[in-house]
């Protein structure tokens, strides 16, 4: 199992943009993505919203994602959240464990 979090951070003036560059330029994303159970942590920019940047989140288990919220990372992103003026909207997915069903499969190459 894994669980995939998307988080949509909204701001104004590229403030979303200017976060996401603080986190990478800081190395906090470097070490939330050396953090155990961390599978993916990755920043993209919707095309057709300049002042949104979305950021896949993905974590082994619900533990993983536990330690994760008590880690010392946490107090950076939220302290670059309220500096940048963002806000959130999240999406939370669970794996499908028995994966992509066979009639799907034409539909990817």
């Amino acid at each position: 199992m894994s669980i995939v979090v998307n988080i949509y951070y909204t701001g104004k003036d590229g403030n979303a943009r200017k976060f996401a560059q603080e986190m990478e330029s800081s190395g906090t994303a470097v070490k939330i993505r050396e953090e155990e159970g961390n599978l993916r942590y990755e920043y993209f920019i919707p095309m057709e919203d300049p002042e949104t940047v979305l950021l896949i989140d993905c974590w082994k288990d619900q533990a993983a994602i536990d330690r994760h919220h008590a880690s010392p990372m946490m107090e950076k992103i939220i302290e670059l959240r309220e500096k940048y003026d963002l806000h959130m909207k999240v999406e939370r997915y669970v794996s499908d464990e028995g994966g992509i069903p066979e009639a799907d499969r034409e539909f990817i190459v």
